[in-house]
C-alpha cells in the first residue's frame, strides 16, 4: 500500500506529522512533565513517546511556552545531528541555555517561510496575548496538502478569513479558552469560517487547570457545522491526511 501523509497526536498540542517519503516533523511536543516541576502543573495524559527515541528531521516551536518548547525534552531531541529546529523568535533564549547547535536553528516571524525539498511553512500571525507576543501559527505544505496550525490563539477573525487557509486539508486549533486561546465555541466558529476537509482539536485536558470540554466543540459543530468533518484524537493515535 502506498504511504500517504499522516498525522499522529502526542498529547497537549503536539503532533508528529509524516511525509510519504519519510520526513518527520515534530510540531509543539510536550513528552515531559516539566511544568509539574516548574509550575506544579501535573501532566494527566499519558506519556506515549520517550524523547531520547524520536527520530526527526525538523523540530518546531511555535513559542516559549514550555508546553511547546519542552525544556526536558528540546535538547534531547537535538542531540540528534539530523534534527533542525524551527521556533519563534522568543526561544532564542534557549539556545545558549541549553547550548544547542546555533547552525541547525532557525528563528521565523509571520509571513517568513521555510522551505526545503520536503515541505514548505509559512509562519501566520497569532494572538497569544502579552506573555507570548511573538507566537505563530503556521501554514504546512507538503506532499500537496495543506495543514494549518493555529498555533496558541485568541479569536480573530482577520486570521481565519486568511486567504491561504481557506479549504485546508487540516485544520488544528487549541479550544482550552484560558491564557489567550480559543474556547470550544470559539473554535468551532473558527472551524465554519475555515471550511477545512478535517478539523482536530487539542490543547484540552493535559493540565487540570487548563479547562477544555471537547463535547462542547463535538456539539457546537453538529449543531452549526454538520456538514464539517472533525476528529477528536487519542494520545497516540495517527491519522491519514
Amino acid at each position: 500500500m502506498e504511504k500517504t501523509l499522516s498525522l499522529t497526536f502526542t498529547g497537549q498540542a503536539g503532533f508528529i506529522i509524516e511525509t510519504k517519503n519519510g520526513y518527520r516533523v515534530g510540531i509543539d511536543l510536550y513528552l515531559s512533565d516539566c511544568c509539574n516541576r516548574l509550575y506544579g502543573l501535573k501532566r494527566l495524559m499519558p506519556f506515549v513517546y520517550n524523547p531520547s527515541e524520536l527520530d526527526l528531521d525538523l523540530l518546531i516551536a511555535t513559542h516559549e511556552h514550555e508546553d511547546h518548547f519542552d525544556l526536558d525534552s528540546v535538547p534531547v531531541i537535538m542531540q540528534n545531528p539530523k534534527t533542525k529546529l524551527l521556533c519563534a523568535t522568543d526561544c532564542q533564549k534557549y539556545q545558549k541555555e541549553f547550548n544547542l547547535d546555533a547552525n541547525r536553528i532557525t528563528y521565523i516571524k509571520p509571513f517568513e517561510i521555510y522551505e526545503n525539498e520536503n515541505i514548505k511553512i509559512t509562519a501566520l500571525p497569532c494572538d497569544h496575548g502579552d506573555e507570548a507576543p511573538d507566537a505563530i501559527g503556521l501554514l504546512i505544505e507538503a506532499d500537496g496538502k495543506r495543514i494549518y496550525v493555529a498555533g496558541d490563539t485568541c479569536y480573530s477573525e482577520d486570521y481565519f478569513t486568511n486567504p491561504l487557509v481557506f479549504g485546508v486539508d487540516l485544520f488544528i486549533m487549541p479550544i482550552n479558552g484560558a491564557f489567550g486561546n480559543l474556547n470550544e465555541h470559539e473554535g468551532a466558529k473558527a472551524a465554519g469560517i475555515i471550511k477545512a476537509k478535517l478539523t482536530i482539536p487539542c490543547h484540552f485536558w493535559c493540565f487540570a487547570g487548563h479547562f477544555g470540554n471537547p463535547q462542547i466543540f463535538i456539539d457546537e459543530m453538529d449543531q452549526n457545522y454538520p456538514t464539517l468533518k472533525y476528529n477528536l484524537m487519542r494520545v497516540g493515535e495517527t491519522v491519514e491526511i
